[in-house]
């Protein structure tokens, strides 16, 4: 790692992490096809982390909705499933993974009763900062609320979530 990037990655603008995009499907199973480099802190909640903005008990309790909003496949799709076809091999184990419909059946679950333990009126904004990845500029325009009022209702809907959550 360079010294301009460790500087850069230090100061709290950019949070760079390696992921894999995929598993190959060689015989060496468990490599990853490829990885890349994210910056975490590129969404509106690692943006506002980044800053101060919000605790790192809201952020976790953020990532954690994110997560299963994302497991759960809620968000649009703009392309056609490339999943790879059910191999004709052995059958799942007790031991195995869930069956990727069942977490995204659980992922969904996980996500609406987070949504609603927060309630209809910090939901909203909760839902389009963290899940659909808005920004609070935008998120404020669109439900017709005054500049700068979207960080108290999201810092409030964070706190019930962490609280939903139970974390400390």
């Amino acid at each position: 790692m360079t010294k301009a990037f460790k500087r850069r990655a230090e100061d709290g603008q950019r949070l760079l992490v390696e992921r894999a995009l995929r598993e190959d499907g060689s015989p060496r199973r468990g490599r990853p096809a490829r990885s890349v480099t994210v910056n975490l802190a590129e969404s509106p909640l690692g943006w506002l982390r980044a800053r101060g903005l919000v605790s790192e008990r809201q952020f976790e309790a953020g990532e954690r909705l994110r997560g299963d909003w994302t497991v759960a496949g809620l968000g649009p799709r703009v392309t056609m499933r490339w999943d790879a076809a059910p191999s004709g091999g052995r059958r799942g184990g007790p031991g195995d993974a869930l069956d990727p419909t069942l977490a995204q059946i659980s992922a969904k679950r996980r996500t609406d009763d987070a949504l609603a333990t927060v309630g209809a009126g910090l939901s909203d904004v909760l839902w389009r900062i963290v899940c659909a990845g808005e920004g609070m500029e935008t998120a404020e325009r669109a439900l017709g609320w005054p500049a700068r009022a979207g960080r108290v209702v999201l810092t409030l809907a964070l706190d019930r979530l962490a609280d939903h959550y139970r974390l400390a």
